[in-house]
């Protein structure tokens, strides 16, 4: 009758994030009331943004110290006082960094019975959603175009590349390594990538874009956002996820440079999102990526990491750029 938990001990203060900012817990397993659902934690999606949210409050209120570490994950319906949901159902659930959780009812859906599981997590979960959309949606990529994306190994990076890869567009990747660029190449189908931690990274990227970018889907910010904001075409778009860069340690010296005459001069559409702002097409995205995934034009790459214990290190690890593809931790 035990939870375990993962407390935000203390906030980083302008340094970079460390397994002693973090503590481990032991609690009462917690007890649904009227209205609500005990949760058992499967799986914790691990995200860029889960750094994001010690530094202040964004689309959600700010981290702060002694609570528990937040982040999504999959979780099972133990106990269900709600007629929508028995116990076995699975549903994704901001259920924070603990074994056990209680959270309203109504705010949970159940998921579909999917195999692998871990899919819910990576390409059918907000990793997917939020290629999908941020690309389709925001960056608009017409057959012929070119793509580039930064991050291009992460969870949310190398599915956009493929997705942009399946409607008829050249791509280039942005990632740390050559190890990681082959595996873009080779693995993912990416026609080029380009290493942001070359000393030769604006060079490469201008190779490997010889006439522009049409498209460009930033995860990054900070000086990858400002070597391709100079390389795009007039009438360009670039659809703003993430600023991975200005996350960890202290923060940027300065901002991209000649910003507004920029985007006025080439005529350029920039617009940030997050993936909530298009529920209301969510079945017609799950259906594209899941048809995709079946007839093999979709590769899904998960990095399943084993241990409540381990989350802090897995944080840690990913924001250094450890993963390729969707990170995520089996309780």
């Amino acid at each position: 009758m035990t939870n375990r938990q993962i407390v935000l001990d203390r906030l980083p203060q302008g340094d970079r994030l460390a397994p002693e900012h973090f503590a481990a817990k032991v609690v009462e397993r917690p007890v649904p009331g009227e209205g609500e659902v005990l949760l058992r934690t499967r799986y914790i999606s691990l995200d860029a943004a889960n750094r994001a949210w010690m530094q202040g409050a964004t689309y959600r209120s700010a981290l702060t110290s002694g609570q528990v570490m937040a982040g999504g994950g999959l979780s099972e319906v133990v106990v269900s006082h709600v007629p929508h949901l028995k116990p076995g159902d699975l549903v994704f659930a901001d259920a924070s960094w603990q074994e056990y959780a209680v959270l309203p009812g109504k705010r949970l859906v159940r998921l579909p019975d999917l195999k692998p599981e871990t899919h819910l997590l990576s390409v059918y979960g907000v990793a997917g959603l939020t290629a999908y959309f941020g690309l389709l949606e925001c960056g608009q990529p017409k057959p012929g175009e070119t793509v580039v994306v930064s991050a291009a190994a992460g969870s949310v990076g190398s599915i956009v590349g493929q997705i942009a890869r399946i409607k008829g567009c050249r791509v280039v990747g942005i990632a740390g390594g050559e190890e990681k660029g082959r595996w873009l190449t080779e693995e993912l189908g990416f026609d080029a990538a380009v290493d942001y931690k070359s000393p030769e990274f604006k060079r490469q990227l201008r190779a490997a874009v010889p006439d522009g970018i049409d498209v460009y889907f930033d995860n990054t910010g900070g000086d990858v956002f400002e070597a391709c904001l100079f390389a795009m075409k007039n009438f360009g778009r670039i659809a703003c996820c993430g600023a991975l860069s200005s996350y960890d340690g202290a923060p940027p010296t300065h901002g991209p440079r000649g910003i507004p005459g920029l985007i006025v001069t080439k005529r350029l559409t920039l617009r940030g999102f997050v993936v909530m702002d298009f529920d209301d097409q969510r079945d017609k995205a799950l259906t594209d990526l899941q048809a995709w995934v079946a007839d093999g034009r979709l590769k899904v790459s998960e990095d399943i990491i084993e241990g409540l214990e381990n989350l802090p290190s897995a944080l840690i690890g990913l924001l250094a750029g450890e993963n390729r593809g969707k990170r995520m931790v089996r309780v």
